[in-house]
């Protein structure tokens, strides 16, 4: 079964930065693949740095490694801020998830969740 994230307007989902360099393969429909660095990341989304902008509305595959295996989704890229000397920032939300990937997914958010709650300094912090 597959899980279609419904973000709530009045109640945005909680993002967290993530911790070390989580590389997020990315591949559109008759593109070669991307890679990319995930930035932030939420249940229903994130943000990634990538070295030019992708096209704004463009639906893509997205596939990352998280401490509870990798997820992979469909989502649909947003708006993109470039800066000159660290590339872009762009954000994307998934539109759909794997029931496994979504559990995946929700899983690792929780222990990130978990460790910033401890105070582990985010130096020291495990990646997502």
């Amino acid at each position: 079964m597959t899980y279609f994230p419904q973000p709530n307007p009045t109640n945005r989902a909680r993002r967290l930065k993530v911790g070390g360099s989580v590389v997020v393969a990315i591949r559109s429909e008759g593109a070669q693949p991307v890679r990319a660095k995930l930035h932030e990341v939420s249940a229903t989304g994130g943000l990634l740095v990538l070295s030019k902008a992708l096209e704004q509305g463009d639906f893509v595959e997205v596939a990352f490694q998280t401490s509870k295996g990798t997820v992979h989704g469909m989502a649909e890229l947003l708006a993109a801020r470039c800066e000159s000397t660290s590339g872009c920032l762009q954000a994307f939300r998934f539109v759909a998830l794997d029931d496994e990937d979504h559990t995946r997914l929700r899983m690792a958010l929780e222990s990130l969740i978990d460790q910033t709650m401890v105070g582990v300094p985010s130096s020291k912090r495990p990646s997502l």
